[in-house]
């Protein structure tokens, strides 16, 4: 099982940019796909952004589109999501997750495709 290690978070004013970065150990990173979540306080864990093991093809959810940009390094084992224009509603803790599946052609978006999670850092966005 990989092991993901998330740095970045912090605690920024609403318009400000952020760039996270997912670290990982284990010689299958550049095999799977990758995806970022996040968790509300009282809310469910939802997907943020995704991209395939070749770094051909990503995919967000509706409110990243535009301002979030994800990306990864196979050589650094390393992935990251630079967020730009950041809204109060971006707090949450952010999660990295590697696909369960290997060279999955398409990028998927529900937790129970994702084996390997990390601990997630906090990004707080004030008004």
């Amino acid at each position: 099982q990989m092991q993901l290690v998330e740095s970045g978070g912090g605690l920024v004013q609403a318009g400000a940019s952020l760039n996270l970065s997912c670290a990982a150990s284990g010689r299958t990173f550049g095999s799977v796909a990758m995806a970022w979540f996040r968790q509300a306080p009282g809310k469910e864990r939802e997907f943020v952004a995704g991209i395939t093991w070749n770094g051909r093809n990503t995919d967000y959810a509706y409110y990243a589109w535009g301002r979030f940009i994800v990306s990864r390094d196979n050589d650094k084992n390393a992935m990251y999501l630079q967020m730009n224009s950041l809204k109060p509603e971006d707090t949450a803790v952010y999660f990295c997750a590697a696909d369960r599946r290997a060279f999955r052609a398409v990028i998927v978006t529900t937790e129970n495709y994702f084996g390997s999670w990390g601990l997630g850092t906090q990004v707080t966005v004030s008004s």
